[in-house]
């Protein structure tokens, strides 16, 4: 995207998320990797320079400007590291999101300066073992009792689970009343019956940590129910659309990290008398490359630009999402092509971006659903 099409604030929170990803989280990347876990003093700093209040009005210390914005610096910190990307998108999105929207006056005094400050980090549990994309099929039951909420159930793939300090819990309030019978609740994760299970071994975005959470006779006050009693369903998919866009700028960040290092590679490797780079077919691969990513940030911001305005964009999103995803595993398939057999080693990072692609059409709504939504907006589509 050339830089005419962005406001000064916008290029200057992209420069400052490209300039922190590259000089201090693509150096850890592989460290943390290893360890399994992004780096304490790092989400420190992302928090000190406005990273984890993106989606937050300045009234709670947030650091608000729009979606292009956050757009823009999610794909950048991605670049850096995947993992890193997807604790800031995750935090922002459905961390900061829905008590931004749905919070009481003193409910966001308490926790969401801490929240967009980084001095604590949300997660979100909706996910359960047998509930994924049918996010109203949930075991997970609260009942009130003398005025505590009682927690009971499993959620599963629990992203940030390990280092969140608030979570937000998905539960059926009402049995009775099917999809209108669930509530969302805000659970700080010290308190007891809250506990982690494990953290997950995965594919890909290894230091980032997800996990399994059981929750077993956990209280809260009344005055944690976040929103209205029998609307969790509602304010489980309210933010569809940033969170979606987050995602896809995490997985078109991934690429474009995947396309950079192959172009390097294909500049400084010699065969047959010239750089690869010369050579029709590799030339081609890297054009093909090229043009996907820059279509794919088209659609990204045009989805953020929307958002921004207040208006419609689930099917916008969902598109952007769709083809991020599927575009990343494409574009770093052929990174790894581009090397040989050294992009199959652990050696080149390009080894790591592939796996960390892959999770980008599973969460935050999969590919197939994705499809699904675009497919029901169609039944309206002027013509």
């Amino acid at each position: 995207m050339h830089d005419l099409e962005l406001s000064e604030e916008q290029r200057m929170i992209r420069d400052m998320a490209r300039d922190f990803a590259r000089g201090e989280i693509a150096p850890r990347a592989e460290t943390m990797e290893k360890a399994g876990w992004i780096d304490d003093a790092l989400v420190a700093q992302m928090g000190e320079l406005g990273l984890l209040g993106m989606v937050v009005p300045e009234e709670w210390g947030g650091t608000y400007v729009d979606y292009v914005a956050y757009a823009l610096a999610v794909e950048e910190i991605s670049v850096g590291d995947g993992a890193v990307g997807a604790l800031m998108s995750i935090h922002n999105s459905v961390g900061c999101g829905p008590l931004l929207n749905y919070g009481t006056q003193a409910q966001k005094d308490t926790w969401l300066t801490d929240l967009a400050s980084g001095q604590a980090i949300g997660c979100f549990c909706l996910t359960e073992p047998q509930a994924g994309s049918e996010a109203h099929n949930l075991r997970t039951r609260a009942e009130l009792r003398d005025g505590q909420w009682v927690l009971n159930g499993a959620k599963q793939f629990v992203s940030n689970g390990k280092r969140a300090k608030l979570a937000i819990v998905f539960a059926v309030t009402d049995p009775e009343l099917g999809k209108k019978g669930l509530s969302a609740f805000l659970v700080p994760t010290d308190t007891p019956g809250f506990s982690v299970d494990r953290s997950e071994h995965k594919m890909g975005i290894r230091a980032s940590d997800t996990c399994a959470v059981t929750l077993n006779d956990c209280q809260i006050p009344e005055a944690n129910l976040l929103g209205s009693r029998g609307k969790g369903l509602s304010i489980a998919l309210s933010n569809l659309e940033g969170g979606r866009i987050g995602i896809a700028a995490q997985a078109l960040g991934i690429a474009r990290a995947a396309f950079e290092a192959a172009l390097v590679y294909a500049r400084d490797r010699i065969q047959f008398g010239k750089p690869i780079a010369e050579h029709q077919s590799i030339a081609n691969l890297l054009a093909d490359m090229h043009l996907q990513l820059n279509a794919t940030r088209l659609l990204i911001l045009h989805a953020a630009r929307l958002k921004s305005a207040g208006l419609p964009c689930l099917s916008e999103a969902s598109q952007a999402k769709l083809f991020a995803s599927e575009m990343a595993e494409r574009v770093c398939s052929k990174a790894v092509q581009i090397h040989g057999g050294y992009g199959y080693l652990e050696d080149y990072p390009v080894e790591r971006y592939y796996r960390d692609a892959r999770i980008t059409q599973i969460y935050e709504g999969s590919s197939e659903i994705q499809r699904l939504l675009i497919a029901r907006e169609l039944v309206n589509y002027p013509l």
